[in-house]
């Protein structure tokens, strides 16, 4: 028996129409929960909502909100406390790369709120509600860059840089009291991240099996790095001063947001 189940089977799947985001509303789909779908992009998110209910009669409930925008945030929390949800994924995010002061400034102050201050504002109104003491499990998302700081997306690492400390933080707090948090920590993964940071995702993995892998630590560990790249690069960094861990992933990020340039 999948140790997730013993949520109450309903979640919340924020960045829900593609990667690892998609992923994880298709293996809670196949187990059984409901869920409530929130992204950008309302015409994939009802492709998915036929497709789930259509394939494995769970009721999907759509709502298309953008997470950078404070007022679709609070409707998010509004949703939040008409409904008992026992698992909360919060993968929306995106990034960038570059030079920090060649990008658009407004496009990494909304990386921030989105990739930092939305998970905050929801993390909180989740685990407040959880009065009764019941299973709960939220999942957030940091990254493989996220240990130390990364020239040329120094903003997106930061970000989760910022979501992987909350996750330590919050894991040790809730522990005991019922709720399991877990941060978890991929390389590159296919989906749209790549064109919209501007990044040559090469040696990307697929996010597929991404959330199978994930709940299944859910509960015994703060941190899952799924996928080879992922563990590969993050224990052979992990012994290296951070100093010298900075200056290896300025070498890899560069080849990613410049290529041969």
């Amino acid at each position: 028996m999948n140790t997730y189940l013993k949520y109450n089977r309903l979640a919340l799947v924020t960045g829900a129409s593609s990667g690892i985001g998609k992923d994880f509303a298709y293996e809670l789909a196949k187990n059984g929960f409901s869920l409530y779908l929130v992204a950008r992009d309302v015409q994939k998110l009802k492709w998915i909502k036929t497709e789930f209910e259509t394939n494995f009669g769970i009721q999907v409930t759509v709502f298309p909100k953008d997470l950078t925008k404070e007022e679709d945030v609070d409707d998010l929390l509004k949703v939040i406390d008409l409904n008992d949800f026992g698992l909360m994924v919060l993968a929306a995010g995106f990034g960038s790369g570059g030079k920090f002061d060649s990008l658009d400034i407004e496009n990494e102050a909304s990386m921030v709120d989105l990739n930092c201050k939305s998970v905050v504002k929801i993390s909180h109104h989740f685990l407040k509600k959880n009065i009764k003491g019941e299973r709960k499990g939220l999942i957030l998302f940091g990254s493989l860059v996220g240990f130390q700081g990364v020239p040329w997306t120094a903003t997106y690492a930061a970000t989760k840089a910022f979501i992987q400390s909350f996750a330590e933080g919050l894991y040790w707090e809730y522990k005991k009291s019922g709720v399991d948090v877990i941060s978890v920590a991929p390389g590159p993964v296919q989906s749209g991240f790549g064109d919209r940071a501007g990044m040559f995702m090469g040696n990307a993995q697929s996010p597929e099996g991404i959330a199978k892998i994930v709940l299944k630590k859910l509960g015994k560990t703060v941190t899952v790095r799924p996928g080879f790249l992922s563990k590969f690069l993050g224990y052979s960094l992990l012994s290296l001063p951070r100093n010298l861990r900075t200056f290896l992933m300025k070498q890899i990020m560069g080849k990613m947001v410049f290529g041969n340039k």
